[in-house]
This record gives structure tokens, sequence and C-alpha cells, in this order.
């Protein structure tokens, strides 16, 4: 388990070892969207361009929904019995992905490496969905809900980066450096 510490209990119905696993699911979750609120803050400073306030102010709404999520994991890793770890050095440590690489930059250049960002929040949480389903039917629901606004909010970053066609600019970029790039 991601907190290295034993479960003090779970919810009726749960094994432990049960427990356990979407614990660190959860947890894999909380790391994600942490990082994720921060990263779309980062990108509402940075981002210049003409098309400036509308890609800030369309942020805005995304950084506070996914901090909501952050809020819901936690709570439902403590619901199990877990205990939440949402420190700086711990989310470092604990992730499988690179820093958001793209500062100051055109509102393009950060709409193409966000396309990035959210494709694989959303496949980590779909991994996560089917591995739920046998486990726990309530964290499975509050991930497919999760899920389901997070796409919305990646079809938005997509719809700048589409043209009439239904082409992506960033399609076929493996880094967020590319995809901005090509979005540029």
């Amino acid at each position: 388990m991601s907190t290295n510490a034993k479960l003090r209990y779970t919810v009726p119905g749960m094994s432990e070892s049960d427990a356990e696993r979407v614990v660190e699911l959860l947890q894999g979750r909380l790391n994600a969207t942490n990082d994720l609120h921060l990263t779309l803050k980062h990108i509402h400073w940075n981002v210049v361009g003409p098309h400036f306030i509308a890609v800030h102010e369309m942020l805005d709404p995304q950084v506070e929904a996914i901090r909501g999520f952050a809020d819901e994991l936690a709570e439902r890793i403590a619901t199990l019995g877990g205990s939440p770890v949402g420190t700086p050095g711990r989310l470092v440590e604990a992730r499988d992905w690179d820093e958001y690489s793209i500062g100051r930059a055109t509102t393009q250049e950060h709409l193409g490496a966000l396309d990035l960002v959210y494709t694989g929040v959303i496949e980590d949480y779909r991994k996560g969905i089917e591995e739920l389903g046998e486990l726990d039917p309530v964290t499975e629901d509050m991930f497919i809900a999760q899920t389901n606004q997070i796409e919305l909010f990646h079809w938005f970053v997509r719809a700048h980066l589409e043209d009439k066609g239904g082409n992506l600019s960033t399609a076929g970029a493996t880094s967020e450096t590319e995809a901005a790039s090509a979005a540029g």
C-alpha cells in the first residue's frame, strides 16, 4: 500500500486485502489529481496569446473540480481505514509521470501539452475502473463520475486543437513539448 501503513479497519463486507488494493488505487488517483490541479493552475498563470482570457477562464472551473476530486478520493481512503497522503514530497516520490514541462507559452502550446496530460490521467482512471468492478463498486462509481468530468474537460481542450475535419493537431505526439510544438 502507498501509505506503508496497515489499515485500522475497513468498511463492512470488504476484505482487508481488497480494501488495501482499493486504497492503493485511490492513492494513485489522489496523487494524479493533486498534480493535475497544480498543473492546471500553472498553465492558468503561464498562458499567453490572443486567446488568453478564454483559456485562462476555462481553466478555473477545471482546477476547482479537480481539487474537489482530490478531497473525495482522500475521504474515501479514510473511509476504508487508510491514511491518505497528500504531501508534495510523497507525491513526487510516488508519481510515475514527468513534471509538466511547459513554462510561459501560447494558449495553443499549453493546450497541446494539456491534451497529453489529460490523456494520461484518463487512461489511468479507466484502468482503475476495470479493476474496481470486482473489488469495490462504490469506489468504481466514484472513478466513473470523475472520469466523466475529466473527459468533458479534455474535450474542452481538444476543441481548441481540432480542425473542421476532426483532426487533432497533437495526433501522434508522444511528449508535452512535441504536442505543444504541433499545436502551436
